[in-house]
């Protein structure tokens, strides 16, 4: 079952993150990820329990590629990069 990979990114530093993503990209991919959208146009239509900033949206083939991708040392290297560029929230979410 595949699995999606959601982000909700507010950049504090969009330079340094600009360095993020050119990392994070290939190994996505390398883990069998493919970006559906990243950071495009958002339409609101109910905020009751939060409101996003910028989106990223990643399918995975299923929950096993997803966390590997996220735990792999690759991946935890460059996370910093993110963490000292932008907050997020993160989730991962099976579905069809």
């Amino acid at each position: 079952m595949a699995t999606y990979l959601i982000a909700d990114t507010l950049l504090d530093k969009p330079d340094l993150y600009e360095e993020y993503k050119l990392k994070a990209k290939p190994l996505v991919e390398l883990y069998g990820g493919e970006y559906l959208a990243r950071g495009g146009q958002l339409t609101l239509k109910e905020t009751n329990l939060w409101s996003p900033t910028r989106m990223v949206l990643i399918r995975f083939p299923d929950a096993v590629s997803a966390n590997r991708f996220y735990d792999s040392p690759e991946y935890q290297a460059i996370l910093p990069i993110s963490r000292q560029s932008a907050r997020r929230t993160m989730v991962m979410l099976e579905g069809v």
